[in-house]
């Protein structure tokens, strides 16, 4: 391996080691193989483009190019041309992409899911790095100052990890700063031959060159260990003298009271994270609009996962086998035919910018039709996307069921199966027990299961003298809902968890269900749902009925009919009952989306459109730009695999096409045509050699291309006319080259294999003469620059000039 092979290999290690510092921020390490994937061909581009003596600034293009095309590949796949090809809205979509990331990274608790937002970052953060590291290191040959990209990027991962094992990262990343010195110091010391003196500054008199004061030899690859040394000492500074930095990645949504820095928060893969940031947006952002045959939307709350596991720290959903959506749902689990329900259809259609796996559905749903990659979860009755499948700007359509059982039926309903029960009220042995008595205090007096869950709600809603904010912190432990219970302060996330504990801890199978309100319905006979739409609700489980709703969030939501205390005639069963029957009517203020500008509309800042709307109407200017952009883009990307091809022409044409009738213009037909027919073999497989003669060239075509007859009787005719040329007192030029040249080109195409052929037209490898061309060029010309005074008057004056003039 050559010395600049193993600086780039050492380079690209280097960076991987030092990405590997930020794998404690996330939840999955797969964002690091799919980076030192695209790390490895951006570095592979940079070798060989060194490799064939490419000017230093094409080669940092190149490689921009190529990474620019793989973060295409991979985040904007169905936004770039041909699917690597990045236009107008591939930048667009990398920009909503960083948004969200920056959103993501606002709001989550380490390790962070690795979302498409995070991923772009990380990924196309690592990448950035590497090229920097590849251009100072390799293409530069400077190995030392490649290491502040490196102490960069170790520092964002030293600033915001909270682990105990940073000096592990620490020690990765050091060592491989330490092997891209060492390869430089190989590297350098290997020109030389041997181990090499360092001269000083100024050599004493009489001291010999390349040695020091007292004639100690200052080794490169010592200096080299110095400024390792130096530069591991500041990495291992900096990131102690950062300031703490308590949110952003690190941070969680509030700061419970569980064990570890984020203990008791909502953990990264829960979809409760960003609900109390949705609750507290000043701009209320539609997400979805649906149509409904229903007759009431107070019921239609669209729930799209269910948190069935409850271990102390936080509720989470459990990890449950996943099928292919069916074409009709199976029934709901416990159902029973003597239940009243209602079939009801509802058309949905989300918002671009409203990003999740999990889709938003009636519950209970029977039948969903979506196109895309969905899978369905039976246990908990979801729907999730599968492989990066999400929620922005789908339209589906949904059959669910409205159950409406009545309060005889859930108070005379028997007991739940052994295995739901079993799993469905267990609690963990931290829950103080402050909680199991009080739910035993509150339920005192009832007969009934469902009793005690009427009851529970009752007192949460009514009679706790709890009160709904959202400002407090967001804990789900146990030492979060004592100190709920205490308090008496929190929002959605506290009441549910909260009820759904006690409803376990009194022998109820219970659960939390997370998703959005019904809405508030428009004008046109849509339902617009908002941010802070969003909400969780506990699900309590009744044998005959199913997993049946309960809100005990005051304020907030619908309290259903059969979980409504009796009440005398006339008065209000619910403070909330009148707030949730009024926002049925349809609202005279405008929607989110009716009072949507024209310039919002463009950006897609204005919700999601009304579900029948399946077809957008377009401006016809913007329409006519794009469709300009789109060719130019399609035309570029035909023209750019297509380039070595139509190059060989081009060179072939302007080879046999020569004129002229004087005697150098027939030697330099003579030799244009010999050169074509060398490139021809070399496009067929056969290099060429400069210190061969042309007699000996000719019989080496002849016996590695497989000719025989008359194009290899015209190869030898064509070496001994080239001699002729070259060699002979009175210079004799024959005719016929072009016809000979052709012949020459059919006899290589016949013998050769029809990849080779193929080859030969499409991926001619002389066509790299062109690229040879042009970085001589470009050496030659900023060599020049550099010689003399340079102005731009002379600048311009000297590009105009031809080469054998620049002198």
């Amino acid at each position: 391996m050559s010395g600049r092979g193993r600086l780039a290999l050492c380079a690209y290690a280097a960076t991987v080691m030092t990405a590997s510092a930020l794998l404690p921020l996330l939840d999955s390490p797969g964002w690091l193989v799919q980076a030192a994937l695209l790390l490895g061909i951006q570095s592979a581009v940079g070798a060989a483009a060194r490799r064939i003596s490419l000017a230093r600034l094409l080669t940092v293009a190149l490689q921009t190019l190529v990474a620019l095309s793989l973060l295409t590949w991979v985040f904007a796949r169905g936004q770039a041309v041909l699917g690597v090809i990045p236009g107008p809205a591939t930048f667009q979509w990398f920009g909503e992409l960083l948004a969200t990331g920056g959103q993501d990274i606002s709001r989550y608790a380490t390790p962070a899911p690795t979302t498409d937002g995070i991923r772009l970052m990380v990924v196309g953060g690592v990448l950035l790095i590497g090229l920097c590291v590849d251009v100072i290191a390799v293409t530069l040959r400077s190995a030392a100052p490649a290491g502040l990209p490196l102490l960069a990027l170790y520092s964002v991962a030293a600033g915001l990890s909270g682990g105990g094992a940073n000096w592990l990262w620490f020690l990765l990343a050091a060592s491989g700063f330490l092997l891209l010195l060492l390869a430089e110091s190989k590297d350098r010391v290997s020109r030389w031959g041997r181990v090499f003196r360092g001269a000083p500054a100024a050599p004493p008199r009489g001291a010999r060159a390349f040695e020091s004061d007292g004639g100690v030899p200052l080794a490169s690859v010592r200096t080299g260990r110095r400024i390792g040394a130096l530069a591991l000492g500041v990495a291992l500074v900096v990131p102690a003298a950062l300031p703490a930095m308590d949110g952003g990645l690190l941070a969680g949504v509030g700061a419970g009271e569980g064990s570890g820095s984020g203990g008791g928060t909502i953990t990264a893969v829960n979809p409760l994270v960003s609900l109390q940031d949705n609750l507290n947006q000043s701009d209320n952002r539609e997400v979805m609009r649906y149509r409904t045959s229903a007759a009431g939307i107070e019921d239609h709350y669209l729930r799209f996962v269910a948190l069935d596991q409850f271990d102390g720290t936080t509720w989470k959903s459990s990890e449950r086998k996943v099928e292919d959506v069916p074409d009709r749902l199976p029934r709901p689990p416990g159902l029973s035919p003597s239940v009243k329900t209602t079939a009801i259809r509802t058309n949905i259609t989300a918002a671009g910018y409203y990003e999740q796996n999990w889709l938003p559905l009636p519950y209970p749903a029977t039948e969903v039709s979506i196109d895309g990659r969905w899978r369905f979860e039976p246990e908990g009755r979801t729907v999730v996307g599968d492989r990066g499948e999400d929620t922005r700007s789908a339209q589906y359509t949904v059959e669910s069921l409205l159950v409406e059982p009545t309060a005889e039926q859930l108070a005379q309903a028997p007991p739940a199966p052994a295995k739901l029960r079993r799993e469905y009220t267990r609690v963990p042995d931290s829950l103080p027990a402050v909680v199991r008595r009080t739910a035993e205090n509150v339920t005192r007096g009832a007969n009934n299961d469902y009793q005690r869950a009427v009851m529970l709600q009752e007192w949460f809603t009514v009679g706790g003298g709890f009160t709904y904010d959202t400002q407090v912190q967001s804990g789900t432990g146990s030492q979060a809902i004592v100190r709920f219970l205490r308090d008496k302060q929190g929002f959605c996330i506290h009441f549910s968890f909260s009820m759904a504990a006690m409803a376990r801890t009194l022998g109820i199978p219970a659960r939390v269900a997370v998703g959005f309100t019904p809405g508030t319905p428009g004008a046109d006979s849509t339902v617009s749902v908002a941010v802070r739409d969003a909400h969780a609700w506990p699900e309590l489980y009744f044998e005959g009925v199913g997993w049946t709703r309960f809100e005990p969030t005051p304020s907030r939501g619908n309290v259903p009919q059969y979980a409504q205390p009796e009440t005398p005639s006339g008065a209000p069963s619910n403070p909330t009952a009148p707030e949730a029957a009024a926002s049925n009517e349809p609202s005279a203020a405008p929607s989110p989306t009716d009072s949507c500008s024209p310039e919002l509309r463009r950006l897609g800042e204005c919700g999601a459109a009304a579900p029948q709307d399946l077809a957008t109407p377009t401006d016809a200017g913007a329409s006519a730009w794009n469709v300009l952009l789109t060719g130019v883009t399609v035309l570029v990307a035909l023209l750019v695999p297509l380039s070595p091809m139509l190059l060989r022409l081009r060179i072939r044409s302007r080879r046999l096409g020569s004129g002229g009738r004087t005697e150098a213009d027939a030697t330099h037909r003579t030799l244009a045509a010999w050169h074509e027919v060398l490139d021809t073999a070399w496009d067929h497989g056969i290099a060429p050699d400069g210190s061969d003669t042309p007699r000996r060239t000719a019989a080496r075509i002849v016996r590695e291309g497989q000719l025989e007859g008359e194009a290899a009787d015209t190869v030898h005719q064509m070496a001994g006319a080239v001699e002729k040329v070259l060699y002979a007192p009175h210079r004799q030029v024959t005719g016929g080259l072009v016809d000979d040249a052709a012949r020459i080109r059919a006899g290589l195409g016949a013998a050769a294999g029809r990849g080779t052929r193929l080859r030969a037209l499409l991926l001619p490898r002389s066509s790299i003469r062109v690229i040879w061309a042009v970085s001589a060029r470009w050496i030659t010309v900023a060599e020049r620059l550099r010689a003399s005074r340079w102005s731009p008057a002379r600048g311009a004056a000297l590009l105009r000039r031809p080469l054998r003039q620049r002198s």
